[in-house]
């Protein structure tokens, strides 16, 4: 997931994550991600909230996923053989004596014979699949895989698991040390192991001393036991830490293409629907790129299961961007898509439009209405500017912030100022702003100021009050039609 480090699923997420998946109702899009799989959801979440901001490493992730798609299956393959050497290994048995060596090393040999047979099926899928893919990510992994898991690799490490199963016996050397106790136990290859075709010609030399320990002896066995322990420990760690590397291997593995994975069950689900999606163009921060057609809200087609209605703006070096209009005309809606988009297209994913470009931003910040205070501490502008300084407190240049219906929980000139106070404020760092708002006094204000860099937006409504979801260029209305709600509610006459 990135060119040269590995994706961290324990890294900490923003600090407003929670406020970003209630605002945009980031479940929905990752519900549909993990399909009912936790992990799978857990890395969607953190790889879509841990923005990227270098336009090139969104563009490596973007080339990954683009080979995803075009070879689902064998991803898929590639997969489901990660979980197989991950719950392999998990049901390979302990035992009940699992602190001792030779049990250790017991264990050890099962996991990596079970990781030796993964590893093969892993060259085999490299071997037989890599000329389909063309991304750089790709390229590096079967390319390592071709180099390190080589025939003569897995040559040795065959040999070297069969002698250690010690099947003729294990040679161990040891020093006497004061008071004539062993030391320096040291585990020796055993000598027909090491001596070539000559050396197996030659006559035998005369047999060692030895003992034999009686079937009865329970002492003697034990203190036998304890000598192949003492003779086998370092070996044994050696093996046991070899096999927590590959399993960190195929571990990282499955962490890296479960968000690609997810992305498939994504795109295949929006597909389905009748849905687009594309590749955005992304940006550098601060270059103030920002066009799209065909903009959706994808957890709202997925929600209703069919297609929604797409938006289209031309807003380049547009910094502050202002949506007002009839109730329930979409400007919420098309509120969330844009910042769907912003995190989809940060995260290397595809986005859901028919063309999309825009500048990375440093980072994406929701101001929604909530409802009153439940605990009645707090009116709701008291909670609404507690929550805006919060987000002064972390914002930085570059970065985005997306309002609906703030400051609207007191009288029409007080949220007034107090919205056109604080996004001049925002401005001035460099920061973009979306507004949806009824606020005419806001609204018109900023209009009259006639700035190069602001772009108004109005959810168009037909004449018989009909609303098409769509969201055009026009100026701020007094009116936001709510008689036409009430008619549709109550009747023409109020009944």
């Amino acid at each position: 997931m990135y060119p040269d480090r590995d994706f961290d699923l324990q890294a900490k997420g923003p600090w407003h994550e929670q406020a970003l998946i209630q605002d945009l109702e980031l479940d929905t899009l990752l519900d549909a991600m993990a399909l009912g799989d936790a992990f799978l959801r857990q890395v969607a979440g953190r790889a879509i909230l841990s923005s990227l901001t270098d336009p090139e490493v969104i563009r490596y992730r973007q080339e990954i996923l683009k080979d995803c798609l075009r070879n689902p299956s064998i991803v898929r393959e590639v997969y489901a053989l990660t979980l197989d050497a991950i719950e392999g290994e998990k049901k390979v048995y302990w035992g009940l004596f699992h602190k001792y060596p030779d049990m250790i090393l017991h264990r050890a040999l099962e996991v990596m014979q079970l990781f030796v047979g993964m590893l093969k099926r892993l060259r085999g899928i490299a071997d037989q699949h890599a000329p389909l893919f063309q991304s750089k990510g790709f390229a590096t992994l079967f390319a390592m895989l071709e180099q390190e898991l080589s025939d003569e690799y897995f040559a040795t490490v065959e040999r070297h698991l069969r002698e250690l199963r010690f099947r003729n016996g294990v040679l161990i050397s040891a020093e006497l040390g004061k008071g004539n106790k062993g030391t320096n136990y040291t585990l020796c290859q055993p000598a027909e192991n090491r001596q070539g075709l000559l050396g197996r010609l030659r006559p035998r030399r005369a047999p060692a001393y030895s003992f034999a320990i009686a079937d009865r002896d329970e002492s003697g066995a034990r203190a036998l036991a304890e000598l192949k322990d003492r003779g086998i420990n370092l070996v044994a760690n050696a093996l046991a830490q070899s096999a927590d590397h590959i399993l960190g291997f195929f571990t990282m593995l499955r962490t890296e293409l479960a968000f690609y994975v997810g992305c498939l069950n994504l795109y295949d689900r929006l597909t389905q629907l009748g849905e687009p999606v594309c590749f955005p163009e992304p940006a550098a921060p601060g270059t103030g790129k920002r066009s799209f057609v065909g903009l959706y809200d994808p957890c709202l087609a997925l929600t209703m299961k069919g297609r929604v209605v797409g938006n289209d703006l031309e807003a380049d070096h547009k910094d502050l961007v202002v949506i007002t209009g009839a109730n329930q005309g979409g400007k919420s809606t098309f509120l969330r898509s844009v910042g769907l988009a912003q995190l989809m297209m940060q995260a290397g994913m595809f986005v859901a439009a028919e063309s999309f470009s825009a500048s990375a931003c440093a980072g994406l910040y929701t101001h929604y209405k909530r409802e009153e205070d439940a605990t009645l501490r707090s009116g709701k502008l008291d909670e609404e500017l507690s929550r805006m300084s919060d987000i002064a407190d972390h914002i930085t240049a570059h970065s985005m912030v997306l309002f609906n219906e703030s400051f609207a929980a007191t009288n029409e000139r007080e949220g007034s100022e107090i919205a056109r106070q604080i996004v001049l404020a925002l401005l001035e760092e460099g920061i973009q702003v979306f507004f949806v708002t009824h606020l005419y006094e806001f609204a018109h204000a900023l209009h009259r100021k006639k700035m190069g860099n602001a772009l108004f937006l109005r959810a168009e409504r037909e004449a018989d009050g009909r609303r098409t979801f769509r969201i055009r260029e026009g100026a701020p209305l007094q009116t936001s039609h709510g008689a036409d709600l009430y008619e549709k509610v109550f009747g023409p006459d109020g009944r």
